[in-house]
């Protein structure tokens, strides 16, 4: 067995020509320059749907991946609620009047909205166009009823992420130790997660947030948001 035959001096002369030189002689013989331009184009901006059932850590999650991330948007949820200790207007929630969420409504102002436990909620349209247009990632953190309203807007556009605790007792004693809850309430809202708990079937990912285990959890979230800028096949949000 023998190696295919190799110009002794082909190396010596390689390595007396200079890398420009190399360059246009490549370019020549086939007959067109090296392009700069990226071999792929950047990503797409995201839409990430963030949601689970009461109990789970929804804003644990969404505070820690909002240190962690520069290159998200966190969209402020619009409310009729009123405004608990510690909370900021503008910065948790964008607290409005009845009337002033009815007249975004009317002017088709909101991407979705719905009643949920008496008040309204909306997601503002204004703010996904604004930062999508400036290249960031649009986080949604909204409900269970409300990630079926985004289902069907956005259909397969967008990345529906469902957060789990890592059981049932884990999610209820959560629920407990809020203390934001009458006894009545509370009751309403376990047995309102045990039915929203099934719908994990209607989104793409599920990530577990154990208790103790916040920064795993954002790491999957994380690894999610990275694998869909991998895909040779974009998502395509409008708004």
């Amino acid at each position: 067995m023998s190696d295919s035959p190799r110009n002794p001096n082909s190396a010596a002369i390689q390595s007396s020509v200079t890398k420009p030189e190399l360059l246009r002689a490549l370019e020549f013989h086939l007959g067109s320059c090296f392009s700069v331009d990226p071999i792929t184009p950047p990503p797409n901006p995201l839409v990430l749907v963030v949601s689970g059932s009461s109990g789970v850590g929804k804003d644990a999650v969404i505070n820690k991946l909002r240190e962690v991330r520069e290159s998200l948007h966190f969209v402020v949820t619009a409310t009729t609620r009123a405004m608990r200790p510690g909370e900021i207007d503008g910065v948790d929630y964008l607290f409005v009047s009845k009337d002033e969420f009815l007249s975004m409504v009317e002017k088709d102002e909101l991407l979705e909205h719905a009643l949920v436990y008496g008040d309204y909620k909306g997601i503002p349209k204004k703010q996904i166009q604004e930062f999508m247009g400036k290249g960031f990632d649009i986080v949604l953190r909204v409900d269970i009823q409300g990630a079926q309203t985004l289902k069907e807007i956005l259909g397969s556009s967008a990345v529906f992420i469902f957060l789990v605790a890592e059981s049932e007792l884990a999610m209820v004693e959560r629920l407990i130790d809020r203390r934001t809850e009458s006894h009545e309430e509370l009751l309403l809202r376990v047995a309102t997660a045990r039915e929203e708990i099934r719908h994990v079937k209607d989104f793409d990912y599920v990530v577990v947030n154990a208790k103790g285990k916040l920064d795993d959890s954002v790491k999957r979230v994380e690894s999610i948001i990275d694998a869909e800028k991998s895909k040779v096949h974009q998502r395509i949000v409008r708004i």
